[in-house]
């Protein structure tokens, strides 16, 4: 059990909790008035639970993010080849479910965030702990438009606790004007959030991650479709050496790439690596809690065998993925994408042969890993936000468009590099990146990183390749992939200009006239 060391308990919105230690083991409901809550500490804890519960949900973080919302880029495909529709595949309309999911629950979370905030000052307590309720609160209300504005586009933006879609028609805002929001809500966040070593554990929001998070905002900003380039490149590396030259945050790179992934496995923290993740915790298993997830279930190499961590295997990992592992040396490849398959109904491991490029699946999360016992269907796997490798190689990006390829930039891309053992590129002689292979580079390395932790998508998008990267994939796949698993190319094949968006959920345009719809919806 994670014990996340400031919450003993919680309590449900009227019903006291004393027999679990997770920060996100309650459940709260907002159904209550606000005149009858809000009015203690402990309330105000438990609701701030309820906007950080959102981040678990299976529509989000806990299946969906990283399964069907997820499966359709150029390293990635989903391992069905029965499922011809769908988000997965990029065949699908305004009526998805999973679309339509993650959009009420985002706002489910905004509106938590918006009802904590309004009565922020009601309860007498220590100010520290206020303001860090507060900044957290805006902080996550900033996030989840974040994840709004850069799926959707225009967005409503509600700030009014008195206002809900559900009860009111509201027009869509500019997506400038949500970023302008998301950035306004997270700048304010990050003086009041406490420092990740005074935490411990990376399932709060704490300094480091803000700022991890402005860096990342501010790189989606510069690219498309706001286009806003240098002034935002510029805020990226300012907020990216914030994490990076921060003395008390003390942050570095896990020396070994598979260790990340089995502490989440494990519930092990590593503050120094893993700055923010999602609390998942226990199994479904004998509890009223609800808070596992399917992090290593949907997402791990197919596996029959409960006791060895019963996994459906969904998420492929393409040859281009594979070949993207071109450094021999390189410890990454065979941890991220899975090196074996399972034989039968058994824990027995076959590799895959070398020639084997296109029948592989995600390897990072493993469920033999866990140390309680195993449900079929669900996980105490936390799920990675923000990484320290990430923080290093969009600090690399931001300084290279900046500055230009400078030795700062290679040097934060080579501490990547090093730590996986790949080749460094040296700023010494000719293996020098220029300012044409610079960004490639990053691009690439990015992929071999972080690939299945739900950001490929939107970086393409962000760099104005997606539909070029997923045609690209899907021709390597119709051209060389073994007959079975041609089916892999479907989504790059189905990819077009309008799935650079979300379609606007057809319900939620039902019960808010005021909404209108993206283009080619």
């Amino acid at each position: 059990m994670k014990s996340l060391k400031y919450f003993i308990a919680l309590a449900f919105f009227g019903c006291l909790v004393t027999s679990c230690e997770s920060f996100l083991d309650t459940q709260p409901s907002d159904s209550l008035s606000p005149e009858f809550y809000y009015n203690t500490e402990k309330e105000m804890n438990s609701a701030l639970a309820g906007v950080y519960d959102i981040l678990g949900s299976q529509d989000i973080y806990g299946n969906s993010f990283f399964t069907t919302l997820n499966a359709a880029s150029d390293l990635s495909y989903y391992r069905r080849s029965a499922i011809t529709t769908g988000t997965q595949v990029l065949n699908y309309d305004a009526a998805a479910t999973d679309i339509e999911k993650m959009w009420a629950a985002l706002y489910d979370g905004i509106n938590r965030a918006n009802l904590l905030l309004a009565n922020i000052d009601k309860p007498t307590m220590e100010d520290a702990k206020r303001n860090a309720i507060k900044g957290e609160a805006k902080f996550l209300r900033g996030y989840y438009y974040f994840l709004l504005v850069s799926n959707w586009g225009d967005v409503p933006l509600v700030l009014d606790a008195k206002v809900t879609l559900g009860n009111t028609n509201i027009a869509r805002s500019p997506a400038k004007a949500v970023y302008t929001q998301v950035l306004k809500d997270m700048e304010e966040a990050e003086p009041l959030v406490m420092d990740i070593t005074a935490i411990g554990y990376g399932g709060r929001v704490n300094k480091s991650a803000v700022r991890g998070i402005l860096t990342r905002v501010n790189l989606y900003m510069a690219g498309m479709p706001l286009n806003e380039g240098i002034p935002r490149y510029t805020e990226a590396l300012k907020w990216a050496k914030k994490v990076v030259e921060d003395p008390s945050a003390g942050h570095m790179l896990n020396p070994s790439y598979s260790d990340i992934f089995i502490r989440y496995a494990k519930d092990q923290y590593d503050i120094k690596e893993s700055i923010w993740e999602v609390e998942l915790w226990g199994n479904r298993i004998g509890n009223a809690y609800q808070e596992a997830g399917r992090v290593g279930n949907t997402n791990g190499i197919q596996c029959s065998d409960l006791a060895e961590g019963y996994a459906y295997g969904f998420i492929g990992a393409t040859g281009t993925l594979y070949k993207l592992y071109n450094d021999v040396n390189d410890t990454r490849k065979d941890w991220a994408v899975g090196p074996y398959q399972y034989q039968g109904a058994t824990a027995t491991k076959v590799n895959w042969k070398v020639t084997d490029l296109y029948q592989r699946m995600c390897g990072k999360f493993r469920r033999p890993y866990e140390i309680i016992e195993k449900q079929k269907n669900f996980t105490p796997q936390n799920f990675p936000l923000l990484r320290y490798a990430d923080v290093l190689l969009m600090y690399a990006e931001a300084e290279f468009a900046v500055n230009g390829p400078t030795d700062l930039a290679h040097e934060k891309l080579n501490l990547v590099r090093a730590r996986a053992g790949a080749k460094q590129y040296t700023t010494l002689n000719l293996n020098k990146l220029t300012s044409a292979t610079f960004l490639k580079a990053i691009q690439d390395e990015r992929a071999r990183e972080l690939c299945f932790e739900g950001l490929r998508v939107n970086d393409l998008k962000r760099w104005g390749i997606y539909l070029t990267n997923l045609k690209a994939a899907a021709d390597d796949i119709t051209a060389n992939a073994p007959a079975l698993f041609k089916y892999s190319a479907l989504a790059g094949n189905n990819a077009a200009t309008r799935h650079l968006l979300y379609p606007i959920p057809l319900r939620e345009r039902a019960v808010n006239t005021s909404l209108t719809q993206n283009l080619d919806w």
